[in-house]
């Protein structure tokens, strides 16, 4: 049975600031989104940067919307966009990487939002670890995530890794295990 956006946002509630790898299935998919962005990220007062490689932001923006969760916190760093056809409207905290092989520049778009929100705290929500191995080597893909955790490390951030159960891969779970201070997962009988 899956777990609620409550009860996903009431997990990471009990937790300092560390690397968080959250696996995640298509049908938990929003509700993780929904438990991060919204219900964690405000119970904690923290702004929410996005980096979206999964799915175009603007879809993320359009159901998030439809939800009726409130945006004015959240930023994306969408490297997926670019690469589809006929993405021309664009959110005003949306900024753009042109491809995700480009991680050096995922890295400094991050970099600059958590400076531009000063002493407010952070939530990094990677999605997903899965659509970024698709496009980058094993190596090159762990040192990023390596150096993104690091980072965020030092900045007393959250950074919550989505990983998609369905793409999952040997080689995906031990880069998580190794990066990662806690595993944890949308399903309650997974649960680790």
């Amino acid at each position: 049975m899956p777990k609620s956006p409550n009860e996903i946002a009431d997990e990471l509630t009990q937790l300092p600031p560390s690397a968080i790898s959250l696996t995640i299935s298509d049908e938990t998919y929003f509700d993780a989104i929904r438990g991060v962005v919204d219900i964690f990220a405000s119970k904690k007062n923290l702004n929410t940067i996005y980096i979206s490689a999964a799915i175009p932001s603007q879809s993320i923006i359009d159901v998030l919307n439809i939800l009726e969760v409130n945006l004015e916190n959240t930023y994306f760093v969408d490297c997926i966009s670019h690469m589809m056809v006929g993405s021309t409207k664009r959110h005003p905290n949306v900024h753009m990487v042109e491809s995700p092989t480009m991680l050096e520049n995922l890295m400094l778009k991050v970099e600059y939002l958590i400076k531009k929100s000063g002493d407010k705290g952070n939530v990094v929500l990677l999605d997903s670890i899965n659509m970024l191995a698709i496009h980058n080597s094993p190596k090159i893909l762990s040192e990023f995530v390596h150096i993104l955790n690091n980072n965020m490390r030092a900045k007393n951030a959250y950074i919550v890794i989505f990983s998609i159960e369905a793409f999952s891969s040997e080689e995906i779970g031990n880069m998580m295990g190794f990066v990662c201070d806690i595993e944890i997962s949308m399903n309650k009988e997974e649960e680790k």
